[in-house]
């Protein structure tokens, strides 16, 4: 059978090749034991129903519906932090625990100067880590130079296509892990379409692809089986983080997942609700990696962020609208945690960008570059090609 027949029969089968890779050459892997995931909320979480600035009367005028209560005040208030925050109590039993090891930190007035409040624009923005000014280019995404920086061929994306921020020259590993167990190829399809592959430039990048889907179908055949007594689900953010804990705990060093449905317009709630659920999803996921990671957490941040935060008054519909600022979180044993951190402000009328959201006095690439510069001991040159034209910001998160 010729090649575009078989590819074609393959594809009609629902057959996809399981490795989304960029042009380049394989590198060692560095010796820093540090492991990076970064967890992207895509819809523009609301910010100030995670982080609650209990001591603002104006956070409560402003939103009469969707306040979460201050600590102490109802059963589903706030749990104080320091003396001006709280966070939803949604998170009690999985994120507070461990900022109380000081193993979780937030940052309050993040995100990136990008005031568009357009999903999309935001989001592919954020991911490419370029300047905002100038031209783009959308073959090359922060995670992606990160790896290149480091020397690391251990980095992969979960997610269904290799995001934008992983795009670029540095080979990057793509599983969706919700299909591992129901690939539309055999073994004997895989051997056939390596083969076809093998001498060309893409002989490597096939083969790297097939061995990691067989990674990690072998490392959750044990789950798989004990699925149907009592077993993980593999619905939700939990499952997959749990997944992802047990592939990054022995190889991988630098990872990426993205979870939707955080655009709240309409009845997203308080202290309960809607977006408590997902935050109380979110929660259970992040402790789940954690408790997976085993040792390796100890050398791990998680970084969550979103592309931007909401309006901070609630809308005509009990839910919030586009916005700016937004709250990043750290977690990980390697992160200096139990405290907010980043450059603040008092949350009153005049100090909300565009009279209506957060500002943004922790743009995401400085924080991030600060981070990367601790963890790996980056030079001012290095960030430069992480992050061109930013200049890194040390909030002291690790």
């Amino acid at each position: 059978m010729q090649r575009r027949q078989f590819i074609h029969r393959s594809l009609a089968f629902g057959a996809t090749l399981p490795l989304a890779v960029t042009s380049g050459a394989l590198v060692a892997a560095p010796n820093a034991p540090a492991r990076v995931l970064v967890v992207f909320l895509r819809g523009g979480y609301d910010a100030a129903s995670l982080l609650v600035p209990f001591t603002s009367s104006y956070y409560y005028e402003q939103r009469p519906s969707i306040a979460v209560a201050r600590p102490g005040s109802a059963a589903d208030a706030a749990m104080p932090l320091d003396a001006d925050w709280a966070l939803n109590p949604a998170l009690r039993e999985s994120v507070l625990p461990l900022y109380e090891r000081e193993q979780a930190a937030f940052v309050p007035f993040a995100g990136t100067d990008d005031s568009s409040r357009s999903h999309f624009e935001t989001q592919d923005s954020i991911e490419l880590g370029q300047a905002l000014k100038g031209p783009r280019n959308f073959q090359s995404g922060f995670m992606n130079r990160l790896a290149g920086v480091l020397g690391s061929r251990d980095a992969i994306a979960f997610t269904d296509q290799l995001p934008l921020c992983f795009r670029g020259s540095a080979q990057v590993a793509n599983l969706a892990l919700s299909t591992v167990g129901r690939q539309g190829i055999d073994p004997r399809q895989s051997e056939i379409i390596a083969a076809m592959y093998q001498g060309s430039r893409f002989g490597n990048a096939v083969s790297e692809g097939f061995a990691v889907r067989t990674e990690a179908t072998q490392a959750l055949a044990g789950e798989m089986v004990e699925a149907n007594r009592n077993a993980i689900t593999a619905k939700g953010f939990e499952g997959e983080a749990r997944r992802i804990g047990r592939m990054m705990r022995e190889r991988y060093r630098l990872g990426f997942i993205d979870v939707g449905g955080w655009d709240t317009h309409v009845g997203q709630g308080a202290g309960t609700g809607y977006l408590a659920n997902r935050l109380g999803e979110l929660g259970k996921g992040l402790a789940a990696f954690a408790e997976e990671s085993g040792e390796a957490w100890n050398s791990t941040v998680v970084f969550v962020l979103s592309e931007f935060g909401r309006t901070f008054k609630e809308n005509g519909n009990r839910g919030t609208d586009h916005g700016h600022g937004s709250v990043s979180w750290a977690l990980g044993g390697a992160v200096r945690g139990g405290r907010v951190a980043g450059e603040q402000v008092a949350v009153a009328p005049g100090s909300l960008f565009q009279n209506r959201d957060y500002p943004v006095l922790n743009e995401y690439r400085a924080v991030l570059g600060g981070v990367f510069a601790r963890l790996y001991g980056l030079s001012s040159a290095q960030l430069q090609q992480v992050f061109p034209g930013s200049t890194p910001k040390d909030i002291g998160l690790v």
